[in-house]
Order: structure tokens, then C-alpha cells, then sequence
């Protein structure tokens, strides 16, 4: 196989839910360690004049709670976590470091809702594969979260600072969680979107009013927004026929492939291969490519592969976020613009 990345990677995750909106997550890299250089950034705390507040009559004291039950993937154990050491340890496992304070402020709140719907959910229907526990994670992967000690160990020489400044974001947002029909909304996120972000019904079954396209414009600035992959027609074909048992490729590569639309943000919706009528999501996922907005060509005897993104494009861009913050936009501001429609509560009132 050969691969020509134009720029590094960087961490991607991706929020599944089935149609019910239940959580399951799948982190697709584990996310590199940032350089002592990224804290260079700076770190607004402070809100900008004219910053939306969080406007509540109804009290969601109901979803208050002092630590979550989590079902550790490596150990089999079901280990008690506090709120805190939780959003934080996601935080630290889900976004660079680096990033501006107040998109770590953005990604603790949806972590925080992620894992209260977790726990709703796990009250309504429990899953027996879960032990009893609200959700599961895997922290010796850095996927879900991590300890402290597992931190200290990534980081190294770097810990103290990074600590510091991820538990000081999450302390400010602690208490802070993203409601839609007072039900914790299904806070997905993603890496990079291919500038725009895309809607939940075109990637999963099921949709959500607060999980609609948005422009995220800034994405396309990412020095990893578009990525080059080349992979030989042999092992494009063993990909696809691993994953799909009934495909038959023709014999010519150059008609493997066809693409019939796309969603209104750029993604593919669907693709004939083979027989098959497949989604721009599973064709991505057979091909381990960082996006379903994509573009491929066939020459020689090998597909190039260029992908705009990093992730599924759904809810919250990561990277996007962060532009946003380099802006003068806080957190409060990314979240209701990613998950349009939802509301900012306070869990303790």
C-alpha cells in the first residue's frame, strides 16, 4: 500500500447512536500527543461582550450527579469515576491540548451530555453487556478518557502543563450540559468537517433537529483537511470483499465505482460497487479512508483517494471549534452553533 499524506494526522473521533439515540463511540486514531510548542496558543477565559447566556426556568437537578459508572474495555471491570475526573479525562483523551481554551470548554460540556445520556439511556433500556455500568471507554487506549496516571505516562514532560490547563477549562464548565426536550442531547462530534457539517439522517438511522448542517468554514484552513491516499487496485478490491461477502467487482477497476449523490454538504450519500448500493459511510469505513467527502480517481493500476475532512461531519468540529475560539467566540457561542436548537442548562439548579 502506498499512502501520500499531504499533511500529518491528528486525532479524529466518531459518535455512534442507534435510532433510539443510544451512545456507543469508536475513536478511529488515537490522537498523537502534541508538541510543548501548541500551548502557544492563546487561552481566552474571559466572554466576549454580547455572549449568549444560559436562560433556565426548568430545573435539571435530576440529571446531577457526583460520578459514572464505567465499563473499562481492557480490564472487564466496572470502575466508579467522579464527574470531574471523567471530563476531564475525555477532554485530555478527545481534543489536542493545544487547542484554545474555549473549545475545551466546548468539548467538556459535550462529553458531560454524552455521558448523562448515557446514563439516561442505560435507566431505560439497560444493556447487559455493560455490567451495570453507564457507558463504556477503554482509558489504556486513550479511547472514551483517560486517568491521570495513564496522562502522566502519554504526556510525560508535558503533563503539568496540559493538566492544568484542560481541568482548569472543565472546572469552569462543570456543571454545564446541552438539553433538547429536556433529554441530554446526543452531543457527536468530529475532527474536521469538510466546511460544512453534515446532517445526522445522512449518516445514521435516525435524525435530530440539533444535528443539522452549519457552516464551519474554518475547517478548511486545518493543515489536514485534505489528505491523499493511494492504494493499489488489489488492495482496494481485498478491502471490499472482506467487508462485503456479495460484491463482485468487475474485472476493469476504473468501474468499480460511481458515485450517485451527495448530501448538501459535500458527503457521499451513496455509491454503486460491485452490485452493491453502499454508503458513503461504509464504503469510507471497507477503505479506512478519514472521510466520505471525497474525491478518487484510478490510474496505473492504483486509486488515489482525496478526502476533505476528518470524521463522520456531524455535530461538533473539533477544529472547528477552535477557529471559532481563535475568533473571540466562547464556548457557549460554538456549542448553539454546532448543535443548533439545544439549550446551555446549569445541572445543579
Amino acid at each position: 500500500m502506498k499512502i501520500k499524506i499531504l499533511f500529518p494526522i491528528a486525532l479524529c473521533l466518531v459518535m455512534l447512536f442507534t435510532p433510539a439515540f443510544a451512545f456507543g463511540k469508536i475513536s478511529e486514531n488515537p490522537p498523537a500527543a502534541e508538541s510543548a510548542s501548541g500551548l502557544l496558543y492563546s487561552s481566552r477565559s474571559s466572554q466576549p461582550s454580547g455572549a449568549p447566556e444560559i436562560k433556565q426556568q426548568k430545573s435539571y437537578k435530576n440529571l446531577d450527579m457526583d460520578s459514572f459508572l464505567i465499563l473499562n474495555e481492557s480490564t472487564g471491570k466496572v470502575d466508579r469515576v467522579s464527574v470531574k475526573d471523567y471530563v476531564t479525562g475525555a477532554v485530555m483523551s478527545e481534543m489536542p491540548a493545544a487547542y484554545e481554551t474555549e473549545a475545551l470548554k466546548a468539548q467538556a460540556v459535550a462529553a458531560h451530555t454524552y455521558a448523562l445520556r448515557s446514563r439516561e439511556n442505560q435507566k431505560k433500556t439497560p444493556d447487559p453487556a455493560l455490567k451495570g455500568a453507564d457507558f463504556k471507554a477503554d482509558p489504556q487506549k486513550y479511547l472514551g478518557y483517560m486517568t491521570i496516571d495513564i496522562a502522566k505516562e502519554r504526556f510525560g514532560e508535558n503533563f503539568d502543563a496540559y493538566y492544568k490547563k484542560i481541568s482548569g477549562a472543565v472546572n469552569q464548565v462543570l456543571d454545564e450540559a446541552l438539553i433538547y426536550k429536556d433529554e441530554p442531547i446526543v452531543a457527536a462530534y468530529h475532527a474536521i468537517s469538510a466546511g460544512r457539517t453534515e446532517a445526522a439522517s445522512n449518516v445514521w438511522q435516525g435524525g435530530a433537529d440539533y444535528l443539522m448542517p452549519v457552516d464551519s468554514g474554518g475547517d478548511k484552513l486545518s493543515p489536514e483537511y485534505e489528505v491523499e491516499t493511494v492504494l493499489s487496485s488489489e488492495e482496494v478490491k481485498e478491502k471490499l470483499e472482506s467487508v462485503f461477502a456479495s460484491i463482485n467487482l468487475p474485472e476493469n477497476p476504473e468501474n468499480w465505482f460511481e458515485i450517485k449523490t451527495r448530501s448538501d454538504s459535500g458527503y457521499i450519500t451513496e455509491v454503486h460497487s460491485g452490485g452493491l448500493k453502499l454508503t458513503g459511510l461504509e464504503l469510507r469505513n471497507a477503505l479506512g479512508l478519514r472521510s466520505s467527502d471525497l474525491i478518487l480517481k484510478y490510474s496505473g493500476g492504483y486509486f488515489t483517494f482525496t478526502t476533505f475532512g476528518y470524521g463522520h461531519g456531524v455535530g461538533l468540529s473539533q477544529y472547528g471549534s477552535d477557529y471559532m475560539a481563535r475568533q473571540g467566540k466562547n464556548y457557549r457561542e460554538i456549542l448553539l452553533h454546532y448543535y443548533t436548537g439545544a439549550e446551555l442548562v446549569n445541572v445543579k439548579k
